[in-house]
C-alpha cells in the first residue's frame, strides 16, 4: 500500500478535532464549515490509510489506536513548523536568531540563572548559548567572536575594539579560615606577604603580566573561583572572593572576614561589552537591561 502525505492543514484539523473533542468545535475555532472540517479528515485517512476517529455510535468522535499513535507526531510536526514561521517573524522584526553570552564567574549565579529564565519566555525563539570565564578570558571571548556580548569586570573594560556599559559592582573581601594566621586580630601592615594568597588566574593573553589584588610573593594560582574557595575553607591560604559567594561561610564560621591593613577587597564594577563592529539587537539589549536589574542593590 502506497502511504501518501498528509498536509499541514490535515495536521492542524486533527490536532483541532482531538483538543475540542468535536467537529463542530474544531470549525468554531478554525473558522471553517463543519463539512470542511470532516472532509480534511476523510481527506487525511484515505492518504495515511487509517481511520483516526471511532465516530460511530457516539456523538463525540473518540481516537482510534491508530489515531492515538499519530498524535504525537502530529503534534511534533506543526509545533516545529509554528517554530519555523515565529523565528522567520522574528526575523523579518530584526530580532536575533541567536545569542552567544558569556559571564565572568564573580556575577552572581542566581542573578544569571533567573534573567536567563525570563529570557527565555520573552525570547522562545532565540537560541542561546552561554560561557562562563575569569577575567581576561570574558573579553577574549567577544574579541575571538565565540560570543556577541560579554557581562565582564574591571580588567579589560578599556580595550579599544569593545563598547562598554556599566551595569553594576560586586564586592570583593579577603577572606580565610578562622585558624588562620591573618584571621587573628591586631594583623600588622606587610603580615599579609607572609601567607600563601590563592589567586584567580587569567587564562587569557589580554593581561599577560598584569596582576590583580596580588600582595603575597607566595601565591597559588588557580583558574576556577570554585577551586579557590574550596581551597580557602580547608584553610590553605587567603585570598579574595565575592561577598555573595562566602555569605553563608562567614555566617556559620566557617570563614571569616579579614580585617587587613591593606585593604586588597575592592568594588569589582561588572560592565556589559560588546564589539564595536556589532550593535546589540533587542534580545541583547534586553539582556543587559535584565542583568543590570540583577545587579542593583536591594
Amino acid at each position: 500500500m502506497r502511504i501518501g502525505e498528509p498536509t499541514l492543514d490535515q495536521l492542524r484539523i486533527f490536532l483541532a478535532v482531538e483538543e475540542e473533542g468535536s467537529f463542530g468545535g474544531a470549525a468554531k475555532r478554525m473558522g471553517r464549515a463543519i463539512s470542511a472540517i470532516s472532509y480534511g479528515i476523510a481527506q487525511m485517512e484515505a492518504q495515511l490509510g487509517v481511520t483516526l476517529f471511532a465516530r460511530e455510535g457516539s456523538r463525540k468522535p473518540s481516537l482510534t489506536d491508530a489515531g492515538l499513535g499519530l498524535l504525537a507526531e502530529a503534534c511534533a510536526v506543526t509545533d516545529r513548523v509554528d517554530a519555523l514561521l515565529a523565528k522567520t517573524r522574528s526575523l523579518h522584526s530584526g530580532l536575533e536568531s541567536d545569542v552567544s553570552l558569556v559571564v565572568d564567574v564573580m556575577v552572581p549565579g542566581e542573578v544569571t540563572a533567573r534573567v536567563l529564565r525570563e529570557f527565555r519566555t520573552m525570547f522562545p525563539t532565540v537560541a542561546l548559548r552561554l560561557h562562563v570565564e575569569a577575567l581576561g578570558a570574558v573579553a577574549a571571548c567577544l574579541l575571538e567572536e565565540e560570543a556577541e556580548l560579554a557581562v565582564a569586570g574591571p580588567v579589560v573594560a578599556d580595550h579599544p575594539q569593545l563598547d562598554r556599559q556599566a551595569i553594576g559592582e560586586v564586592e570583593l573581601i579577603p577572606v580565610a579560615a578562622p585558624g588562620h594566621p591573618l584571621a587573628q586580630a591586631g594583623t600588622q601592615p606587610g603580615e599579609s606577604r607572609k601567607h600563601l594568597q590563592l589567586v584567580l588566574s587569567d587564562r587569557s593573553p589580554l593581561t599577560k603580566g598584569r596582576e590583580f589584588s596580588v600582595l603575597s610573593p607566595e601565591s597559588w594560582r588557580l583558574a576556577d573561583l570554585g577551586a579557590k574557595h574550596a581551597l580557602l575553607k580547608e584553610g590553605i591560604g587567603w585570598g579574595n572572593m565575592p561577598r555573595h559567594a562566602v555569605e553563608d561561610d562567614l555566617a556559620s564560621g566557617i570563614l571569616v572576614e579579614l580585617d587587613l591593613p591593606e585593604k586588597p577587597g575592592d568594588g569589582y564594577v561588572i560592565s556589559a561589552l560588546w564589539r564595536r563592529d556589532t550593535k546589540p539587537g533587542p534580545a541583547t539589549r534586553w539582556l543587559i537591561d535584565a542583568l543590570r536589574d540583577g545587579l542593583r542593590p536591594a
